[in-house]
């Protein structure tokens, strides 16, 4: 399993559009990807309802999981996303 803690870019959070984005993209993965926040049981990457659960703000640090095939590469992705500022 391949792990990448990451600080959401987006003065929003995942909320609404930027979490539809990063759920998306997180499906469109070949690995299965989890994402979470410290102390907090992590969620399906892909599953808007429950990336909405997180409450996961701008500026917060999340960890992102990846198992299978191609971890790595949905992890540079997933990160990269989160990295870019969403502010819509």
């Amino acid at each position: 399993m391949s792990e990448r803690r990451v600080v959401i870019a987006s003065n929003v959070g995942l909320h609404a559009r930027p979490a539809k984005l990063f759920a998306k993209l997180a499906g469109e993965q070949p690995a299965k990807v989890t994402i979470g926040k410290e102390g907090q049981e992590p969620v399906d990457a892909r599953s808007l309802l429950l990336l909405l659960t997180l409450d996961a703000k701008g500026g917060e640090e999340v960890i992102l999981s990846a198992e299978g095939d191609g971890a790595e590469e949905s992890l540079d992705a997933l990160v990269a996303e989160l990295q870019t500022d969403r502010d819509v």
